[in-house]
């Protein structure tokens, strides 16, 4: 069980339960079963906005940074967002069908190769500068590029072509 300090009398205590639902206990004594953790800004800022929502959909408890939760919550709370939050990271491309969309393209992701449709040039967005992306596949998947310079000479060519 791991406590969470945020009320002087009493601490906010996260664990899991037998069926691997995690169980948020507020100061006062209340008990939340299947309590869900929700970043406020996943992408532009995974590290600060933090929402435990309870099952019925209503915010049981809100961080305002990611590292107010003790390691073993910390860790707790990630194990949960890596399942909600499945973002690959594109780390080269491979190939794309066409220059024009829709287009085709094969990747290598952190998550191993995947093949994603590009619908439209507007499914590409900068975030927070320059060289951020996020790619939003035909498919629903959204697929981040956290630095366009890192890629390849093959990649950085390919992705020009679209941006």
């Amino acid at each position: 069980m791991t406590e969470l300090n945020m009320s002087p009398t009493q601490p906010v205590q996260l664990h899991r339960d037998l069926h691997g639902r995690l169980v948020l206990t507020l100061p006062d004594g209340t008990v939340h079963q299947g309590v869900v953790p929700v970043r406020a800004f996943p992408i532009a800022a995974p590290a600060e906005g933090l929402s435990l929502v309870g099952s019925d959909g209503h915010e049981l408890l809100w961080l305002d940074r990611f590292d107010q939760l003790p390691p073993a919550g910390r860790a707790l709370v990630e194990e949960e967002l890596a399942v909600r939050e499945f973002v690959p990271t594109i780390e080269k491309i491979a190939a794309v069908s066409s220059f024009s969309t829709p287009s085709t393209w094969d990747v290598e992701t952190d998550r191993g190769p995947a093949r994603l449709v590009l619908k439209a040039e507007e499914d590409i967005r900068r975030l927070g500068g320059r060289t951020r992306l996020l790619i939003a596949a035909g498919e629903g998947v959204q697929f981040k590029v956290p630095d366009t310079t890192q890629l390849d000479r093959h990649s950085r060519r390919l992705l020009e072509r679209f941006l």
